[in-house]
């Protein structure tokens, strides 16, 4: 998806949604293999069952980057100022990630720079909360 040309910053705007396909087993895969990350509830069938879960479970920083590309898709990356998320629920296989977000506040920062408040949810398909949270942006010039 191609970032949009003049964002807004209004308090209220809403952010681009971003939908990602289902979780699949190749996803989680690639994703352990690109972070590392072969913790067994992710990866292994029965370890998570172990666990009392009915299958392998996402990656909590696997929705953290997609909720990164959501504000990505909407500002340059280097406007980020901070990111701070809450893991609500477990993001089960075959779930659809639904991110979205909107302005809520307009702020000024430390040494004067101006900012926006967003908050940000991910969501899967069925419209259950699995992370929640909050960026700040800075809307310094438009380029």
């Amino acid at each position: 998806m191609s970032r949009p040309s003049t964002p807004s910053f209004e308090v209220g705007a809403a952010l681009p949604e971003l939908v990602v396909p289902p979780l699949t087993r190749a996803t989680l895969a690639l994703y352990a293999g690109a972070s590392g990350d072969h913790v067994p509830l992710h990866i292994d069938t029965d370890a998570a069952r172990k666990a009392g879960a009915p299958d392998v479970l996402g990656h909590g920083m696997l929705s953290a980057a997609w909720l990164g590309r959501l504000l990505t898709n909407w500002v340059e990356q280097d406007r980020i100022r901070s990111i701070e998320l809450r893991f609500v629920g477990i993001f089960q296989l075959y779930n659809e990630a639904h991110c979205s977000g909107r302005v809520v506040e307009q702020i000024t920062l430390d040494g004067g720079e101006r900012a926006v408040r967003v908050e940000i949810h991910l969501n899967n398909q069925y419209g259950e909360a699995k992370v929640l949270g909050e960026a700040v942006v800075s809307i310094g010039e438009l380029q």
